[in-house]
């Protein structure tokens, strides 16, 4: 008898969680970016109340959009989470645009040669 586990694939990341992942990325940097330059265009706009009304519809439905990219990207992430895969830190870096890391375990590296730092940045979270 054949065990329905050893048959069965192992799920993967839902492919519309990377889309979710790099547009909240990206529409996260556009939205700080932006406020530098709604705050003096409010400004300046202030006497017109039709105006600042139209600037206000904007920014808010811009974070609109942005909090419901979030609710997706947690779902998502809950989805993985509840299905036991872990998401290999190739996949991160694909998002981050980080090149991935060498491989250090090669059995052909000489113990005297000198290794160069590595280039990109530190794989910790941001929080530790």
């Amino acid at each position: 008898m054949h065990s329905d586990h050893a048959t069965r694939a192992q799920p993967s990341v839902p492919g519309w969680l990377r889309f979710v992942l790099a547009s909240d990325r990206a529409g996260s940097a556009w939205y700080l970016g932006l406020g530098f330059f709604f705050a003096p265009a409010l400004a300046i706009a202030s006497p017109w109340p039709a105006l600042t009304t139209t600037l206000w519809v904007v920014i808010a439905l811009a974070g609109l959009s942005l909090g419901l990219l979030g609710i997706a990207m947690a779902t998502g992430l809950a989805i993985v989470l509840k299905s036991g895969v872990e998401i290999p830190e190739d996949y991160w870096r694909s998002i981050f645009d980080y090149v991935s890391s060498p491989n250090v375990s090669s059995p052909n590296v000489n113990s005297q040669t000198v290794s160069e730092p590595p280039t990109s940045p530190c794989s910790r979270p941001a929080s530790a």
